[in-house]
């Protein structure tokens, strides 16, 4: 079986799980925050999105600067409700498949260097930077945005299992 073939399957049903709690954000709390240091709940939510937007540079490039100099730095786009929010991830979910899916096995053994300002932070080989920077990093936000959700009062979806909402 090919790598991209044995990734597909994780990767629809972390998607399907992740729109679960996305569909639940509350439009009207998308600015609150459990603490003064911490991401809004909206800003949480539109990061979990765009991180998928990182696939692209990771299979299409070799590197991503994320402050390039003389050019403008990465910003993860801002909160645009609900809707459009959903609009956006199942768009990147497809393209994102698509372009998994499209993957040879030697590509996901090419090396690839995240850099800021020229300067390389680290360099993995692209099945390392698609496990941690986009699938890990994507979980471990969903995983504060279900606790977020939790502490606005919203009924959590089953992620790995049974919740307090869903439990019979």
């Amino acid at each position: 079986m090919a790598i991209a073939q044995s990734l597909l399957p994780e990767f629809d049903h972390e998607m399907t799980t992740t729109r679960t709690l996305l569909e639940r954000i509350p439009e009207a709390d998308a600015g609150w925050k459990p603490h003064p240091k911490s991401w809004n709940l909206g800003d949480l939510a539109a990061h979990i999105v765009n991180l998928l937007a990182w696939a692209g540079p990771t299979f299409r490039q070799t590197e991503l600067d994320l402050n390039p100099v003389g050019g403008p730095a990465w910003e993860s786009p801002d909160f645009p409700g609900t809707a459009e929010l959903l609009t956006r991830f199942d768009r990147h979910v497809a393209e994102v498949r698509q372009l998994l899916a499209e993957q040879p096995d030697e590509a996901f053994f090419v090396k690839w260097t995240l850099l800021n300002a020229g300067t390389a932070v680290l360099t993995l080989p692209r099945i390392a930077c698609w496990r941690s920077f986009i699938m890990n990093h994507g979980i471990h936000h969903r995983g504060q945005l279900s606790v977020y959700l939790r502490l606005r009062n919203v009924p959590l979806p089953s992620i790995y299992g049974p919740t307090a909402d869903t439990a019979m």
